[in-house]
């Protein structure tokens, strides 16, 4: 008689320390039954565990850590227990598990088993930063992280500015927080001066910034420092 799999919950993180409050209390119901995770790292999974109060010894809990340097050959077996019939949870750093986040190998593996995927409800940084951003919610695109190096930077800042303009579209990125002056100093000496410039910092935190202006009325008045301070950027053309 064969196995039913168990399920691969999909379990939002908080976007910052003491952000608990923004997970849904059946999201944290769920992380609380379960004894199998797949982490990016397994300390950072069992401080945000640890800050849910959970109702089990962490000597129950079994972690997998999955990331960018995790070999492809390693993805099945961390698998094997949902195919044993225990149920799993995926977790990223912060926010969506899948999403501008490694485990979307491990789903789509997950799905490939014929295991069943869970997505829960909780924070994510990207559709935030879209909701707050006043720009084109109908239509957008999310580009991850763009080159580091100021003359790629700038040109791949003009190629989506057109898109922006040509498609309507919001165009969505991400930055390693220590590079987000470079990136904003950048992005405020390439684009025109009547695009629309969006930022969305430190999402659910207490210190919380979301501004959008348009090129032009940001060199007037320039955003705060952002060193090291987790953001989205977004830029539009109406």
């Amino acid at each position: 008689m064969s196995v039913q799999s168990g399920k691969l919950y999909l379990i939002p993180a908080p976007l910052g320390e003491g952000a608990v409050h923004t997970l849904p209390a059946y999201t944290i119901d769920v992380l609380h039954s379960l004894n199998y995770f797949i982490a990016e790292r397994a300390k950072t999974a069992r401080h945000f565990i640890k800050d849910t109060q959970p109702v089990k010894a962490f000597s129950e809990l079994h972690f997998s850590e999955l990331n960018k340097r995790t070999d492809p050959s390693e993805l099945s077996a961390m698998l094997q227990p949902a195919r044993d019939g225990h149920d799993m949870g995926l977790l990223s750093e912060a926010g969506c598990p899948g999403v501008a986040d490694p485990g979307a190998r491990i789903v789509g593996l997950a799905h490939d088993a014929g295991i069943e995927v869970v997505p829960l409800v909780g924070p994510s940084s990207i559709l935030l930063a879209l909701m707050a951003s006043g720009m084109n919610g109908q239509s957008f695109a999310f580009h991850g992280y763009l080159p580091p190096k100021r003359p790629d930077l700038a040109r791949e800042l003009k190629n989506h500015e057109q898109l922006a303009s040509r498609l309507k579209q919001t165009q969505i990125f991400i930055e390693t927080p220590y590079r987000n002056q470079a990136f904003i100093e950048t992005a405020l000496e390439s684009l025109r001066p009547d695009t629309l410039f969006g930022i969305a910092a430190d999402l659910t935190l207490p210190s919380q910034y979301t501004r959008t202006r348009r090129v032009s009325d940001w060199k007037q008045n320039p955003p705060p420092d952002l060193h090291k301070r987790p953001a989205i950027f977004l830029v539009y053309r109406g």
